[in-house]
C-alpha cells in the first residue's frame, strides 16, 4: 500500500534542492532517497547516537530553486514519521535536520556564546530538544515566540526482566506506556527500538539508539471459537497476562556471559535471541549490551491513504505531526532573522502521554532554563532591570498537540457546535476549566496570524458530560507566567496502533506556524491588555 500510494504521488523528476513556501519561506525539498525510504530502500546513514561529532549533511544552495507555492511538507512528514520509531529517533532525526540546516548544537553543561541572528539547539536525555533562532534586532527584554509539542507516544515497553515463557513459547514481558487503545496493538507486526548502552573495548560506554525493521515481535487475539461472545460483550484483554507479544517457539537457549553475570539464579534478564537480534543490527557482541530502554513498535510504514491520496495512515502522529510542523517552520524561517526583534524557539518535550513529571518534560525548567539562559548570556548588550521576567512577559507560547476531530461513526462524542473536521484547519482548543490555557486574548492573536495568509481555523470545547484532556500547555503557561494557546492538527483514532490525519491540515498548520514566526512581532503591538 505505502509503495503504490508513493508511485500515485511522486513528481517524475524529483531532486535535492531549495524550493519557497507559500509564505516565501525557503527550505529543503523532498530527495529521491526520501521517496526510497518511504518505498522500502535501505535508508541513508542517520545521526542516531548522543555524540556531536558526527557528519553533517551538505546544505542546500540557491542554485535551482524552484518558486512553486504549492510545494507540500506531507512527504517529508512521512519521511519523518517512518524514521521516527521513537521518542529517542524523533529527537535524533531533528538533530539531524537541524544541523543540517546550519544550527549550532550547544551543550547544556557547556558556556554558550550566543549572537543576534544566531541559530542554536541542544538535546536532553535525546528525547527532549530546544531550537531557536535570535532575531538580528533583538534587545533584551523582548520577547520569545515558542512552538511546544511533544516526542512521545502510547506504546509498549520492554520491562527490565523481560524473558518469560507460556505454554511452550518465549514471551517478552511489557509496561503499557500511556493511555492506548491497546487492543488495537493485537494481531499487529511488532518489533524493537529505543536506546542501549553499551561497553567498548577500553572500558568506556556508548550511548546508542537501535531499530529492528523486521517483525519480531506479535500479540495474537484469540480465536472467535474460543471466545464466542467476545462481538457482544467486547474485547477486554487483561493488560499483564494477555498483552504479551510472543518472540519464538521454546527451545533451549545458549546462555550469553551478560545473562549469567547479571543473574546469579541463572533467571535471564532478556532471551538470548532476542539480545542476539540486538547485537547483529547494532554490529557488537551481546555481552557488550549494558542497559537498554526499549519500546514496541508497529513495523507498517506511515503513508498516504484513501481512494484520493488525501489522508495520512501512520503510528504516532500525536504528536510527531505537531513536531515536525514545529520544526520545518522553524528551520524555514531561520533565513528571515533581518528584523525580527524576538527569539524564535520550538520545544519538544518528552513523557507528556504520562504526566510530563520528568527531567526531559515539560514539568520540568528546561525551557525556561534556557530562555534564562539566552537573556543573560545577550545582556551585555542593553542592561536592564529584571530582563529574564520581562521577556517571559513579552512572550507567546503555542502548545500544539492532535485535536479530536469529528468521528463520522461517533459524531454525538462532540458538543454539537464544536466538530472539527478533517482537511478544515488548526484547531484552537478551549476549556473553562484550564485543562487547556487557551484565553480569549491568546485564541484571538493567534487567529490574526493565521488570517494574514486567509488560512482555516477550527474550535473544540469537550461537551460538559464528559471529562476533557490535556496537553503541556497548562503546565508550560503556570511555570512562569507565559501566555499561551492551545491548538492541534485534527486526527482519528487517536492513540491507536494506526492513526488517521488529513493531508492539507499538515500543510495548513506548517503555514500558520510559519506565519507565527514571520509575523507575531507586529501583531502583538497592536492590543494591549494590562496598560
Amino acid at each position: 500500500m505505502a509503495l503504490r500510494c508513493l508511485q500515485l504521488l511522486r513528481p517524475p523528476h524529483l531532486s535535492l534542492h531549495k524550493s519557497y513556501s507559500p509564505l516565501g519561506l525557503p527550505r529543503v525539498s523532498i530527495s529521491d532517497a526520501t521517496w526510497r525510504r518511504l518505498s522500502g530502500s535501505p535508508p541513508s546513514s542517520r545521526l542516531l547516537s548522543s555524540s556531536s561529532d558526527q557528519p553533517q549533511l551538505p546544505q542546500a544552495t540557491d542554485e535551482g530553486v524552484n518558486q512553486n507555492p504549492q510545494k507540500s511538507i506531507v512527504g517529508d512528514l512521512l519521511d519523518y514519521l517512518n524514521e521516527s520509531w521513537t521518542q529517542f529517533h524523533a529527537t535524533a532525526e531533528a538533530k539531524r535536520q537541524l544541523l543540517a540546516a546550519g544550527f549550532e548544537l550547544l551543550n547544556e553543561n557547556d558556556d554558550w556564546d550566543l549572537q543576534p541572528g544566531g541559530r542554536y539547539f541542544f538535546t536532553r536525555n535525546m528525547s527532549c530538544l530546544i531550537a531557536f533562532s535570535i532575531g538580528q534586532k533583538y534587545k533584551v527584554g523582548n520577547g520569545f515566540h515558542i512552538i511546544a509539542a511533544h516526542t512521545d507516544s502510547p506504546c509498549l515497553k520492554l520491562k527490565p526482566r523481560s524473558a518469560s515463557s507460556k505454554s511452550g513459547y518465549l514471551t517478552v514481558n511489557v509496561q503499557t506506556y500511556g493511555g492506548g487503545l491497546w487492543h488495537t496493538w493485537f494481531d499487529r507486526d511488532l518489533s524493537l527500538a529505543g536506546r542501549v548502552i553499551l561497553r567498548d573495548g577500553n572500558g568506556s560506554f556508548q550511548h546508542r539508539l537501535v531499530r529492528v525493521k523486521r517483525p519480531l515481535l506479535r500479540v495474537p487475539t484469540l480465536a472467535i471459537h474460543l471466545d464466542r461472545t467476545v462481538n457482544s460483550d467486547g474485547f477486554k484483554p487483561n493488560l499483564e497476562t494477555q498483552l504479551v507479544p510472543l518472540l519464538a517457539t521454546k527451545t533451549e537457549e545458549i546462555q550469553t556471559k551478560s545473562e549469567e553475570r547479571t543473574n546469579s539464579n541463572k533467571s535471564p534478564h532478556h532471551h538470548s535471541l532476542l539480545l542476539n537480534a540486538l547485537s547483529e543490527e547494532m554490529g557488537c557482541k551481546c555481552e557488550e549490551i549494558m542497559a537498554m530502554e526499549l519500546n514496541v513498535c508497529d513495523t507498517q510504514p506511515s503513508c498516504l491513504g484513501g481512494v484520493k491520496n488525501e489522508f495520512i495512515f501512520s503510528g504516532r502522529l500525536d504528536n510527531l505531526a505537531s513536531c515536525y510542523c514545529a520544526l520545518r517552520s522553524l528551520i524555514d524561517s531561520s533565513d528571515g532573522l533581518s528584523d525580527e526583534t524576538a527569539v524564535r524557539m520550538v520545544a519538544l518535550f518528552d513523557n507528556e502521554e504520562v504526566g510530563s513529571n520528568s527531567m526531559q518534560g515539560a514539568g520540568a525548567p528546561t525551557m525556561f532554563q534556557a530562555i534564562r539562559r539566552i537573556v543573560d548570556n545577550l545582556v551585555h548588550q542593553s542592561m536592564g532591570e529584571a530582563a529574564f521576567e520581562r521577556a517571559i512577559r513579552s512572550s507567546f507560547l503555542v502548545s500544539a498537540d492532535m485535536a479530536h476531530g469529528v468521528h463520522p461513526n461517533f459524531s454525538d462524542k462532540h458538543e454539537e457546535h464544536h466538530r472539527p473536521g478533517l482537511q478544515k484547519g488548526l484547531v484552537i482548543k478551549h476549556n473553562a476549566n484550564q485543562r487547556y490555557a487557551t484565553s480569549a486574548v491568546t485564541a484571538f492573536l493567534f487567529k490574526q496570524v493565521a488570517e494574514i495568509h486567509g488560512l482555516p481555523i477550527q474550535e473544540f470545547v469537550v461537551r460538559n458530560d464528559m471529562g476533557c484532556g490535556s496537553t503541556i500547555g497548562p503546565i508550560l503557561a503556570s511555570g512562569v507566567g507565559i501566555r499561551t494557546v492551545d491548538c492541534g492538527i485534527p486526527q482519528l483514532s487517536m492513540h491507536s496502533v494506526r492513526e488517521i490525519c488529513g493531508k492539507e491540515d499538515i500543510d495548513n498548520a506548517y503555514k500558520i506556524f510559519s506565519s507565527f514566526f514571520g509575523n507575531f512581532s507586529e501583531i502583538d503591538k497592536k492590543l494591549s491588555v494590562d496598560f
